[in-house]
């Protein structure tokens, strides 16, 4: 795909709306992208929170979804544990985080007893549209695993194939950055990354193709990599980056949206339905490409 049209013509080919449960959904800009979203005929919403502030909301904002079912719970425990039980039910595809602490909701999920957990690994999936860049690009993970270990990093490709797979992506290009191309002993991201791609060639990593270890630069630019006299079907052309850790993640996501004009969708992959988790500060515009990647990711 190379734009976030493509992605939201993906969703609207499914004349199924995707039912979202908001968890303490009594919050302005969260509301903000539901009603984006239910606009553009994409999901139908369950509310779950302060019933009057929401009730509030809405009506200050003229939003549109003044049907909406709405469940008047003021905890957000209690809320985010209702949630979970309604994807449990198949009574709702995906999750949304509104106005509580992010520990709280994944604390319901992770719950072993009713939790969602599906994978041994949870991890978030950032989609890009990098203007520079001539299609989608996934970034991951910058949000849940701060030191992943090969095994997890082998996951999160995984989990990222899992949404991509959803998007009708086949084979996709998987690129393990590192600061350089060569193994370095004393870089564990470059040893890892290493590894990565001999799982894929021997078969134990498959339905993609992956790259590793590989600087941005060479990724990113497949003249940049011919000047080097690097080879590789992924160069110039990654629809994956794994990067070495959470932190890199974070600050790779951030410079491209604040310094090259990157817009981001981002999902929690890993449970029995995607999570939309974005930051309070994230824009609206953010959450309602979110909330698009969660309807086209969800069952």
């Amino acid at each position: 795909m190379k734009n976030f049209d493509e992605l939201i013509q993906i969703v609207h080919k499914n004349p199924q709306k995707k039912k979202v449960v908001v968890v303490a959904a009594h919050d302005e800009h969260t509301l903000e992208g539901i009603n984006r979203a239910y606009e553009n005929g994409i999901i139908i919403p369950i509310l779950i929170g302060n019933k009057a502030k929401i009730e509030s909301i809405i009506k200050k904002e003229g939003f549109s979804f003044l049907e909406a079912e709405i469940i008047d719970i003021n905890d957000d425990i209690e809320a985010a544990r209702v949630a979970v039980q309604m994807i449990r039910e198949r009574k709702a595809d995906f999750i949304m985080k509104g106005k509580l602490q992010t520990a709280d909701l994944l604390k319901q999920v992770v719950n072993k007893e009713y939790g969602l957990k599906a994978s041994e690994v949870m991890s978030h999936v950032g989609l890009f549209e990098v203007p520079s860049y001539h299609k989608l690009i996934v970034i991951t993970d910058g949000g849940m695993l701060p030191y992943p270990d090969l095994h997890q990093k082998a996951m999160i490709i995984k989990n990222a194939l899992s949404v991509l797979s959803k998007l009708g992506y086949d084979m996709p290009k998987v690129a393990a950055l590192a600061a350089a191309e060569v193994v370095n002993p004393k870089m564990k991201e470059s040893v890892d990354a290493a590894e990565l791609k001999k799982m894929n060639q021997e078969g134990d990593l498959t339905d993609c193709i992956v790259e590793g270890p590989i600087s941005y630069d060479l990724m990113i630019s497949k003249e940049a990599a011919e000047i080097k006299g690097y080879e590789s079907p992924v160069t110039g052309d990654t629809d994956i980056l794994l990067t070495p850790d959470m932190t890199t993640g974070n600050l790779l996501a951030k410079s491209l949206m604040c310094s090259a004009g990157a817009r981001m969708a981002g999902i929690i992959v890993g449970a029995k339905a995607p999570i939309v988790l974005v930051s309070r500060g994230a824009s609206s515009e953010e959450k309602y490409f979110s909330i698009v990647l969660a309807a086209a990711a969800s069952e």
